[in-house]
């Protein structure tokens, strides 16, 4: 084997020596197709040397902990790569011959090698080793025609072709294992950073996840042409605006039903000075624009420490903008008053426009229905809002966007 390795390693040296523009149109694809077969079949002889190093105990005989990581060090691969190749070597020796005899013919690549053993495997199991055979050619002639996605979409019809009479028995047990799977391997996990930012990762059941696709994306589309956030942003700002919106709906056991209740700690001093940072209770702590825009439709309980850190009073929680003055604040704004922006009312908070650290009102005359976006938007920005003569909200651009700074206002809630 190894001298008619090296005699393919100097063909195939001499071919990178070949000038390929000197060659006919119908010349290079023929070179092409015989490239990716010479390559399936060195795949083969791979997987074949692969999987007799593995059964031999080669790599833990030389020090290594698995052949997994002997393959990576010795091949310089990723440990993920490295896996998948161990794993493929295995799949492809218990395969029936057919399998490993298409590969070496260079008919089909590894990837439909993978599906192709998968699928066989489960016909093997619904109807036996005869029908398996039969399995194998047919899927070896469609992975002449499809890829390994489209090999695996038909692959789960195959008792169709091959079985008839077993093939809606065996699509139901695959149904109940598949719903099977996912209840088993459902999880979310929520890791906490060190600096109080959430890393979410799990995997939702079908009837969860398209629960989450519903809910979700008609939030995560673009509110305008301004909206500079990426597709994963604003999901993630889609999925704060659903949490807040069930917070808001008082239906959530006695540990939520409310819309964030900050602890906000300051001195004396820092609240005389519009409030400044804060610290929530569970010790994160705050920048003064994050806690300004957060008590805006929040229930807030503000803790007041004395120089010598005493406190010197705590409030009583209270909801600054609800019942009969919320009813009317939607009944004027219909839902989010940035312009261009359709979002419902259910979908908004109610924005101080002087904030009540400043002194302002908790009154309709100065309020205004903002989505999650547009109030960090509004937050963090140049834009200022306020109330035109007839008592409906306006914004003011910045000058970079208006150098005139002509007001500008929502004309969607108006139409509808």
């Amino acid at each position: 084997m190894l001298e008619e390795l090296a005699q393919a390693e100097v063909a195939v040296a001499g071919c990178l020596d070949t000038s390929a523009w000197a060659l006919a149109e119908h010349d290079l694809v023929a070179a092409l197709d015989a490239t990716h077969r010479l390559e399936q079949r060195l795949a083969a002889v791979k997987l074949t040397l692969v999987r007799e190093l593995d059964g031999r105990g080669s790599a833990t005989a030389q020090g290594a902990s698995s052949t997994v990581v002997w393959l990576r060090e010795r091949l310089r691969l990723g440990v993920g790569v490295a896996r998948r190749l161990v794993e493929l070597a295995a799949t492809l020796d218990a395969a029936p011959a057919g399998v490993r005899d298409a590969l070496a013919a260079g008919s089909v690549d590894v990837e439909q090698v993978r599906v192709i053993a998968a699928t066989v495997e489960t016909v093997h199991s619904a109807a036996g080793t005869e029908v398996a055979d039969k399995a194998v050619g047919v899927l070896v002639d469609w992975a002449a025609q499809f890829d390994a996605t489209q090999l695996r979409r038909l692959g789960t019809r195959i008792l169709d072709h091959v079985a008839p009479d077993v093939a809606d028995a065996a699509a139901e047990a695959a149904l109940r294992a598949d719903e099977s799977r996912a209840t088993r391997d459902r999880h979310v996990t929520i890791s906490e950073q060190t600096d109080g930012r959430l890393r979410l990762t799990g995997i939702l059941d079908p009837e969860a996840a398209a629960l989450l696709r519903t809910a979700i994306d008609p939030l995560s589309a673009p509110t305008g042409p301004d909206d500079t956030r990426t597709s994963g942003q604003r999901r993630h700002d889609a999925l704060a605006e659903v949490c807040r919106l069930a917070l808001r709906g008082g239906e959530l056991p006695d540990h939520g039903g409310d819309p964030t209740q900050l602890v906000v700690t300051t001195s004396y001093d820092g609240l005389t000075r519009q409030l400044g940072a804060g610290a929530l209770d569970t010790g994160l702590q705050l920048t003064s624009e994050a806690v300004r825009r957060l008590a805006c439709d929040a229930a807030i309980l503000p803790a007041i420490l004395g120089g010598s850190g005493q406190t010197l009073d705590v409030g009583r929680q209270r909801r600054l903008v609800t019942g009969p003055l919320r009813r009317a604040l939607v009944l004027r704004d219909r839902g989010c008053a940035f312009p261009g922006c359709d979002r419902p009312p259910r979908w908004c908070d109610a924005h101080h426009i002087r904030h009540w650290a400043d002194g302002g009102a908790t009154s309709l005359d100065n309020a205004v229905l903002l989505c999650g976006h547009h109030h960090r938007h509004l937050h963090h920005s140049d834009w200022s809002v306020r109330l035109g003569g007839d008592g409906h909200p306006e914004f003011v651009p910045p000058t970079w966007l208006d150098p005139d700074r002509l007001p500008r206002r929502n004309q969607y809630h108006r139409r509808t």
